[in-house]
C-alpha cells in the first residue's frame, strides 16, 4: 500500500528499505549506493549483525553478548531481530539526520511496521513475483525447501504494509536500482529546495544483470 505524499520538514530522514527474502533488496541497495557515491547528503548505513560476514555483506559482525551490550548501553539507534539474528544501526547516524541528510537503512519489514507514522521516516519496499522469489532463494542455497516455503508464507503478513515507494525487482537490477536512486535524490531535493540548496543530479555509473 503506497502512502499519500506529505510535506516533510527541512530535516534529515531515515529511509528504510525492506522486502522479502529473494526480492534482491541487498543488490538494489548496492546498485543505488554505487550510483550515488558522490552524494554526501545521502548516507548508506552499515549494520551490526550477529552473523558472520559472507560475500556481498554490508554489515559488521558482532557476537550475541556484544550486541546485547550495545543495546543496553544505548549505542544503537535502531535494533531488531529477524531469522534468529540481531540487527543494529549505530547511534552516530543521528548526526547525519541532524545535518539534514538521508540515511538509508537495510531494514526489516516487521520492525518497520512498528515505526510507520514518524515524520522523519520513509519506507521503500522491494518486491518480486513469487516465481522469482523461489528461484532466487533456491539459487543462494542457504535455506531448506521447508524454510523457503515458510519465508514465502510469511510474506502474506506484509501484503498491505504502508510504504512511500514500491519497487518491483522483476525486470532487471539496473531498473530497480535506478528507481531507488532516483527516489533518494528526490527525497534529498525536498530538503535542499526548502533550505535554498540546489539539488545535484545523481551520477549513475554501475549496471548489472538481474539479482
Amino acid at each position: 500500500m503506497i502512502r499519500a505524499a506529505t510535506n516533510h520538514p527541512a530535516v534529515g530522514a531515515w529511509v528504510f528499505v525492506c522486502g522479502p527474502s529473494g526480492s534482491g533488496k541487498d543488490s538494489v541497495i548496492r546498485w543505488a549506493q554505487q550510483a550515488l557515491q558522490d552524494r554526501a547528503d545521502i548516507v548508506f548505513a552499515r549494520r551490526y549483525i550477529t552473523r558472520p560476514v559472507h560475500t556481498g555483506s554490508d554489515h559488521d559482525p558482532v557476537t550475541g553478548p556484544e550486541f546485547d551490550a550495545m543495546v543496553q548501553s544505548g549505542a544503537l539507534r535502531w535494533h531488531w531481530t529477524a531469522h534468529g539474528f540481531g540487527y543494529g544501526i549505530p547511534l552516530h547516524y543521528e548526526r547525519d539526520i541532524a545535518a539534514g541528510k538521508r540515511v538509508v537503512v537495510n531494514g526489516s519489514r516487521e520492525h518497520v511496521q512498528a515505526l510507520v507514522g514518524s515524520p522523519s521516516l520513509r519506507v521503500v519496499q522491494i518486491t518480486a513475483d513469487s516465481t522469482a522469489l523461489v528461484q532466487r532463494l533456491r539459487a543462494r542455497g542457504r535455506d531448506s525447501a521447508e524454510a523457503v516455503a515458510n519465508r514465502l508464507q510469511r510474506n502474506a503478513e506484509f501484503h498491505d504494509m504502508a510504504c512511500d515507494l514500491l519497487i518491483a525487482n522483476d525486470t532487471g537490477l539496473a531498473h530497480a536500482g535506478r528507481q531507488l536512486a532516483d527516489y533518494l535524490v528526490s527525497a534529498a531535493a525536498d530538503t535542499e529546495t526548502e533550505t535554498g540548496v540546489a539539488p545535484v543530479t545523481a551520477k549513475r555509473t554501475f549496471s548489472s544483470s538481474d539479482s
